[in-house]
C-alpha cells in the first residue's frame, strides 16, 4: 500500500510517499502559481524518485498547509499543525515541543507522548520571524539565505535589531550598514531578533524537552544556535530533511485512512 502526504505551503510544496511506514520518496519544489500545479509537480517528482509507474499507484493522498483545500485530487486534508506534530513524533518519539518556521508563518506546537497536539501558538499576522523575513534581510545585506547564516556564525558582537516588521527592519539594517556596521554582527542580530520572537511563542506554549525544529528555516544553523542559546535547550537534529515534517505527518494519516478503508487494522507506522 502506497500513500502520499502533500504539504502545500506559501513558498514550497512538499510530498512524502510512504509504503507500510517506510519513506519511498520525499520531494520539495518551489511554489508554482497554484497549489494544484505545485502538488502535481511535487507528486510527479516523488513518483519518479520512488520509481513508480504512475501516480495511479498511490492508494490515498492527504493534503496539508495553506493550499490543502485547493487541490481536487487529494482524498482529504488535515491542518498543518496536526500534521507537523504527527511527523515530528514519527521521526523523534521523545519530542514534546515542535518549532516550525516556514515561508510566511511560524508555529510552536506542544505534543504529548503519542504525537497528539496539546497546545500551539502561531504567528500569522505578519512575516516577522519567517522565511520571508530572512529573504528581506538577505536583500538588505546583499547576500543569499546560506550566506546570511554563515555571516551570523562568524559574529563576535551581535547588534540589536529593534524592529520586527520586515519593512522597518530592512530599513534599520540598511541604516546600520550605512554607518559602518559589520555585516557579520548585523546578521547575528537578525538571527537573535527572530530567536527572541520564537522564544516568546515558546513561553506561551511551554518549553518542554525534547525540542525539534522543522520547516525550511530549520536548515539555518545560525538560527538553531540562537534558539538554543535563548532557551538553554539542545534542539534535536532530525534524521530527515526538516522541511518535509508536515508532508510526512500527512502521509502517516493517509496510511491510517487507507488501512481503515481496506479493513487493515495493523498498518505499520
Amino acid at each position: 500500500m502506497i500513500v502520499a502526504g502533500c504539504d502545500l505551503g506559501s513558498a514550497t510544496g512538499k510530498v512524502v510517499l510512504l509504503e507500510n511506514g517506510r519513506i519511498l520518496a520525499a520531494t520539495v519544489v518551489q511554489d508554482n502559481i497554484t497549489p494544484e500545479r505545485t502538488a502535481t509537480e511535487a507528486l510527479k517528482k516523488a513518483v519518479a524518485q520512488a520509481k513508480l509507474v504512475s501516480v495511479d499507484q498511490i492508494d490515498y493522498m492527504i493534503g496539508t498547509g495553506y493550499g490543502r483545500a485547493d487541490v481536487h485530487f487529494l482524498n482529504e486534508n488535515i491542518s498543518e499543525i496536526t500534521c507537523h506534530a504527527r511527523g515530528a513524533h514519527f521521526l523523534h518519539p521523545k519530542v514534546r515541543t515542535v518549532i516550525d518556521v516556514g515561508g510566511q508563518d511560524c508555529k510552536v506546537i506542544s505534543v504529548d507522548e503519542t504525537g497528539k497536539v496539546l497546545n500551539f501558538a502561531m504567528n500569522e499576522k505578519c512575516a516577522a520571524g519567517t522565511g520571508k523575513f530572512f529573504e528581506a534581510m538577505s536583500r538588505a545585506l546583499h547576500c543569499d539565505l546560506i550566506e546570511i547564516s554563515a555571516l551570523a556564525l562568524e559574529s563576535n558582537s551581535p547588534v540589536t535589531i529593534t524592529q520586527q516588521c520586515s519593512v522597518f527592519a530592512e530599513s534599520e539594517v540598511v541604516g546600520l550598514l550605512n554607518t559602518g556596521g559589520d555585516r557579520r554582527d548585523i546578521a547575528a542580530g537578525i538571527h537573535n531578533s527572530i530567536a527572541s520572537r520564537l522564544y516568546g511563542m515558546l513561553n506561551r506554549v511551554g518549553i518542554i524537552p525534547d525540542l525539534i525544529f522543522s520547516g525550511g528555516c530549520a536548515r539555518n544553523n545560525a538560527l538553531r544556535r540562537a534558539l538554543e542559546a535563548k532557551t538553554g535547550q539542545t534542539i534535536v537534529q532530525l534524521s530527515e530533511d526538516p522541511q518535509i515534517v508536515g508532508a510526512l505527518g500527512a502521509a502517516l494519516f493517509a496510511q491510517e485512512r487507507a488501512g481503515a478503508a481496506l479493513g487493515i487494522s495493523n498498518v505499520q507506522l
